[in-house]
């Protein structure tokens, strides 16, 4: 069993930057993490995703350039840098652990973090 905590998470205005991090209960070694996002009202969307050695990463195409995604095995933990924040950005931001080298669809994804909301305003 493997437990994932969002935090990082808070207000800021547009064009700031947010740095949120996932940290796992237990050894992550074994499992990809991926992050998504979710606003009011819209479903889930696929965010950026790391294997479990960090070689292989994936970003859904409307964000790349502006999110980060890097991992700390000794510390468990997976970052996801976000810059240039836009209104559009606000939502819950989860990250969830497959027990897989390789990322994958989100229904494939077996550990999932409470959420931290992202909110872009000024």
């Amino acid at each position: 069993q493997l437990q994932l905590v969002e935090s990082g998470g808070g207000l800021v205005q547009p064009g700031g930057s947010l740095t949120l991090s996932c940290a796992a209960s237990g050894s992550a070694l074994d499992y990809a993490i991926g992050w998504f996002r979710q606003a009011p009202g819209k479903e889930r969307e696929d965010i950026s995703c790391i294997s479990t050695n960090g070689d292989r990463i994936y970003y859904a195409d409307s964000l790349k350039g502006r999110f980060t995604i890097s991992r700390n095995n000794a510390e468990n933990t997976v970052y996801l840098r976000m810059n240039v924040l836009k209104p559009e950005d606000t939502a819950v931001y989860y990250c969830a652990a497959r027990r897989n080298y390789y990322c994958g669809h989100s229904f494939t994804y077996d550990y999932w973090g409470q959420g931290t909301q992202v909110t872009v305003s000024s």
